[in-house]
């Protein structure tokens, strides 16, 4: 047994269950990560893994929703409102995921696109938190369906690595009048659809790269997902529901400012790195 690859999947779990669901980037500090602690296996493969563990921490933790929703769906009008809002949402990256993604992963998926749109993201929350905000929906129920549109195509955007899914959908919440608390939920809510989509797509195109070998390394990678993404669902709640995204913002600002100070100092060779 590799003990280094297991204590590898270990800190990359940790990294994707706490930034999977922040504004943050759990793509960009995946392929940062992964590059600093030369990560060499199938990167692809173990990203599937680790995300499911981040999209089920979501389904427990949300489970009396889900639950209400499920057995509400063919009767209950708020569970069909809730299922309509999400597939609008949804439409959008999925769509347009289809046609480019490949070409994304092709080009943009290396730490320096990584730190600009790090940059980039955080410049843009400073801006959505400190413009007059006029919150109009206070509960997730009172989303319409083409607030849910307009969240699905702030979605596209984060394809570029770096961007941040629920930063955009978060952000793109408060733009269009989402309480905070409204948008980060919403966002966790369209992530279960999205991430589970798109895990299970690059399950069935990578299934050949699947060896019982990596069963351990999965395991801890899954596990060590779900209970980060757990904890930071958890505290992210209760701290939009007192604070502002700001300190998101500062510290995308600064992480990506470090890739490339150290990049151009020539302390890191981010050029060629890739997860």
């Amino acid at each position: 047994m590799d003990w280094w690859l297991l204590i590898q999947a270990f800190i990359l779990g940790i990294v994707e269950g706490l930034t999977e669901f922040l504004p943050v980037s759990s793509t960009g500090h995946l392929i940062v990560v992964a590059d600093l602690i030369g990560f060499q296996n199938d990167g692809r493969v173990f990203e599937i893994a680790i995300q499911l563990g981040a999209i089920l921490a979501i389904v427990f933790e949300y489970r009396q929703r889900f639950t209400s929703v499920a057995t509400g769906m063919f009767s209950d009008s708020k569970a069909q409102k809730f299922i309509l809002n999400l597939f609008i949402a949804f439409l959008p990256a999925a769509v347009i995921g289809l046609m480019f993604i490949s070409l994304i992963k092709q080009y943009l998926f290396n730490p320096i696109t990584v730190a600009v749109m790090l940059i980039l993201g955080g410049l843009v929350i400073l801006w959505a938190e400190r413009r007059a905000h006029q919150v109009r929906v206070l509960d997730v129920d009172d989303i319409s369906w083409k607030d849910a549109l307009k969240i699905g195509f702030a979605q596209v955007v984060s394809m570029i690595p770096g961007t941040s899914r629920s930063g955009a959908t978060i952000i793109g919440g408060l733009f269009i009048g989402l309480d905070r608390k409204v948008a980060a939920e919403f966002s966790f809510f369209l992530a279960v659809p999205t991430m589970f989509a798109a895990t299970f797509y690059d399950l069935f195109k990578h299934r050949d790269l699947l060896g019982s070998e990596d069963i351990p390394m999965f395991a801890v990678g899954f596990i060590t997902a779900f209970f980060a993404a757990w904890l930071a669902v958890r505290t992210l709640v209760k701290f939009v529901s007192k604070h502002s995204y700001e300190i998101f913002a500062w510290y995308r600002i600064a992480f990506g400012g470090f890739i490339l100070l150290s990049w151009q100092l020539g302390w890191i060779d981010w050029a060629t790195a890739a997860f």
